[in-house]
């Protein structure tokens, strides 16, 4: 069988229009937008209105990165939406099938939190390198403005709503060179949108649990921690599955989740700051968008050419961690 490689062929991003900046924060929590800035280098962030679905963000990223491939809705085999936050608890991506009119596509929901697009992107690689599928729609969203206590300064800073896409298609090259993915729910209590409910019973001896989900609740020292710690570890052993030193490296493209991450990740892998790619002042930590929006931001801005390499990591609750090494386009 030939073009069981795979290329990433497009790219699209798509955002609610309402900004919230710093300064408004001060008007919710005891901060400051010097106090926000220094310690996460986020400046603003989108927020989804009541009218804004997750869908019809994921709907309008799709369309552009459907465009951006070449190809039409009705040439997808799969559409993989990554994200913590559907629409509905069934799932979001049979309803983003349905908009785009892709009748051929079979969709499903992955939750891997801010990994999800890393470990969606590897998911879909194993389809088409199995020779399953030809043509793959991955999608990372999340609306977490939806799950965000207002009231807790610790994390009503850091997050905004977001989606962003890209278009699979099997190749003749394999684009994708190298990845590792990694779990530890040993820490998973460092970072939780967790369900609580109250006991109803039913009959006697009969009891159910009902209720919802409860805020973001967040261990910030650690989770640093953590990100520091591990994601150079998992970009190096994704490089040594590519047979690739960091210096081959062009872009770094991390999960967009506090500046200082950033910044310590590159120094500890001796990556000079031109090589990074952020976007986080303007849009905050939209957990699995966060890669393809800076993504489709750097490539529609001629940042990211065709044939460059890429070092991206995603990392996040669970707690989860992956970096995927690939090469733009065909």
């Amino acid at each position: 069988m030939q073009n069981l490689g795979i290329a990433i062929t497009g790219s699209g991003s798509a955002v609610p229009e309402t900004s919230l900046h710093n300064q408004d924060l001060t008007e919710l929590v005891e901060t400051s937008d010097e106090w926000i800035t220094t310690r996460t280098g986020i400046r603003q962030r989108r927020l989804a209105l009541p009218s804004e679905s997750l869908s019809i963000l994921a709907t309008a990223a799709s369309q552009q990165a459907i465009a951006s491939a070449g190809i039409t809705p009705a040439d997808l085999d799969l559409i993989l939406l990554a994200t913590s936050t559907p629409d509905d608890l069934f799932g979001t991506a049979c309803k983003i099938q349905g908009a785009l009119g892709a009748t051929q596509a079979v969709a499903f929901d992955l939750t891997a939190a801010c990994s999800g697009f890393v470990f969606g992107l590897v998911t879909a690689a194993q389809y088409i390198r199995t020779g399953v599928y030809q043509n793959v729609l991955l999608i990372g969203a999340d609306i977490l403005s939806r799950w965000v206590d207002w009231q807790d300064r610790r994390t009503c800073v850091l997050f905004g709503d977001g989606a962003g896409a890209v278009v699979l298609q099997a190749n003749a090259s394999d684009r994708l060179l190298g990845f590792a993915l990694r779990s530890d729910g040993t820490q998973n209590h460092y970072l939780n949108l967790s369900y609580q409910g109250t006991s109803q019973e039913l009959i006697p001896n009969v009891n159910v649990t009902q209720g919802t989900y409860q805020p973001i609740t967040m261990n910030g020292k650690e989770v640093y921690r953590f990100a520091a710690q591990k994601v150079p570890e998992i970009i190096d052993k994704a490089l040594f599955q590519a047979n690739l030193t960091v210096d081959q490296i062009d872009w770094l493209l991390l999960h967009q989740a506090n500046q200082r991450i950033l910044d310590t990740v590159a120094q500890r892998l001796n990556i000079p700051e031109h090589k990074v790619i952020s976007n986080l002042a303007n849009y905050g930590n939209t957990s699995a968008a966060s890669i393809p929006l800076a993504l489709d931001e750097a490539v529609r801005q001629g940042k990211i050419k065709p044939n460059d390499i890429i070092a991206a990591s995603g990392f996040g609750a669970g707690l989860t961690w992956g970096a995927a090494i690939f090469q733009w386009g065909r």
